[in-house]
């Protein structure tokens, strides 16, 4: 009894099947299998588990230590191939960044102060609690050097002078360090940066003077220090910081000049050149200005006069005899009058002024622009014709350039003429060799876009086609089966000789009666 069910539902499943044609199976088909492999991918990413990044960079012993807690925990992870990254469920990656950062398992391989409260210090000799502090101390500046964006691991290593009551001349009280700096791929540090990461070790450790450290990344090149009397650039750092300032002026001038001619011209109109010529000499000049207070009588103030006055006066002596005659005198030599005054007098005086003493230091800047070209490239309207740009405009292109390179040369030290800073511009006009590019490729684009378009409505008028074609067959065949029967005039197609006799029956009947042809057509096309 089963059976027979069964195979009767078979049969009607086979019956309503056998009523398609085969274009429609085909799309029946397609769309059970379309449907089932969607839901298939539906159900695969939905019950796949998604992970995410939680750690990357890590030491072998911090990994280590966060695997153990992944396993305990019983949470899901993904180890990469060398080790150092560990990825979690997407969404726990949250929970397992604090429950780790919280247990202090990421300890980026440094052991920071934080070992002073998970250790017992009982019973350390001084010795010992020398060294485990001069670790901590350089697991403390490692973590510092690695928070940098740039920076992925990092070793460092203090040295401490021997504590002496003695006083030593010779310098050896002083400590030294030296970091080796692991970079990432693709990253560098500014020297700002670095000068940074100098005075944050050398003030982490007592006696540690600047020139006392030495920076290097993994390659071995000396990261150097730049500022103070300790400076430690070397030739090729110092060459290297000149290109770059050379470079940012020749490229931030360039960029200039291109705004401002591309929104006169137009985008994409303008190929602008700079070459720029620096003196990165350094200068340091001194000068001791002595100049009055009182700048009208050129005088400076008193601070103080010495002033001395003396006076001479003598009332004279009286006459004397003959030459010779005295009985004391010496015989022809005059004796003294004392007849006659004299008076004399004299004056002396001292005034001490004070000016105002001026010293000035001057450094001169980093560098100074001694030298400018400029030339530019400019396309004309008509990139078919050269003669598109007027001469007008070139040459008040070539006066705007020609104000630019004298303004950015004032302070050179240096006289220009007229004639030669139009020389150090030149202005041309010229065909772009990809100015048709930019249209090829928007024409390319909409070819492209619009293929894409004319398919798309190929595919959905097919697809309609096929649905009202399926959708007509049925309402045709519903309005058969619902149709009444009716009496259709009989042919006799036992008693016809010949095909002609049944084709000019059919052919009277047509004209006679065309509906009930119609239906007469309709019963036999179901019947079949």
């Amino acid at each position: 009894m089963l059976n027979e069910s069964a195979m009767r539902y078979v049969n009607r499943l086979k019956e309503y099947w056998n009523k398609f044609s085969k274009t429609q199976k085909m799309v029946f088909l397609a769309t059970i299998i379309l449907l089932v492999l969607t839901v298939g991918l539906v159900s695969y990413n939905l019950s796949k588990t998604e992970y995410a990044q939680a750690f990357t960079d890590l030491q072998p012993n911090d990994a280590a230590a966060i695997k153990q807690y992944l396993d305990a925990s019983k949470i899901p992870y993904k180890l990469s191939d060398d080790g150092k990254s560990i990825g979690v469920p997407r969404s726990q990656v949250a929970n397992v960044k604090l429950d780790v950062e919280s247990q202090g398992l990421n300890k980026s391989g440094n052991i920071g102060y934080g070992a002073f409260r998970e250790t017992n210090m009982f019973g350390t000799t001084d010795n010992e609690f020398s060294i485990k502090k001069l670790d901590m101390i350089q697991g403390e500046l490692q973590q510092l050097i690695n928070s940098n964006q740039a920076v992925s691991g990092s070793k460092v290593i203090i040295t401490l002078p021997e504590e002496s009551v003695f006083l030593k001349k010779d310098g050896s009280q002083q400590s030294t360090a030296s970091v080796v700096i692991q970079l990432k791929p693709g990253y560098s540090l500014d020297q700002n940066k670095i000068d940074t990461m100098y005075q944050l070790v050398s003030k982490s450790v007592k006696s540690l003077p600047i020139e006392n450290i030495t920076i290097s990344d993994q390659n071995g090149d000396l990261l150097p220090y730049s500022k103070g009397a300790g400076s430690t650039i070397t030739s090729a750092t110092a060459a290297s910081m000149q290109f770059e300032i050379k470079k940012q002026f020749e490229q931030d001038l360039r960029k200039n000049i291109k705004e401002l001619l591309g929104g006169i011209l137009g985008p994409n109109k303008v190929m602008p050149m700079v070459v720029a010529t620096m003196n990165f000499d350094k200068k340091s000049t001194v000068e001791n200005l002595v100049t009055p207070v009182n700048t009208v009588d050129q005088k400076g103030i008193e601070i103080s006069v010495n002033e001395i006055q003396k006076s001479y006066t003598s009332d004279g002596a009286a006459a004397g005899g003959v030459a010779g005659t005295g009985t004391t005198d010496i015989p022809n030599y005059p004796s003294s009058s004392q007849s006659g005054k004299s008076n004399s007098e004299e004056t002396q005086k001292t005034v001490n002024y004070e000016v105002n003493r001026i010293t000035n230091q001057i450094e001169s800047s980093p560098f100074s622009l001694t030298d400018l070209t400029i030339s530019v490239g400019i396309e004309p309207p008509d990139p078919k014709n050269i003669e598109s740009l007027s001469q007008q405009t070139k040459d008040s292109i070539q006066k705007l350039l020609v104000s630019v390179v004298s303004s950015s040369l004032a302070n050179s030290g240096k006289t220009f003429t007229p004639e030669q800073l139009d020389a150090k511009v030149n202005v041309f006009t010229s065909s772009f060799a990809n100015s048709q590019q930019p249209a090829q490729a928007a024409q390319i684009n909409w070819v492209l876009y619009g293929g894409l378009g004319l398919a798309a409505l190929a595919l959905a008028g097919l697809g309609g086609f096929l649905i009202s074609r399926r959708k007509k067959a049925k309402e045709a065949e519903e309005e058969v089966l619902a149709a009444p029967k009716m009496e259709y005039p009989s042919i006799d197609l036992e008693h016809a000789t010949n095909d002609n006799q049944v084709r000019k029956q059919l052919e009277t009947l047509a004209k006679k009666k065309p509906e009930e042809f119609v239906n007469l057509l309709r019963t036999w096309l179901v019947d079949e």
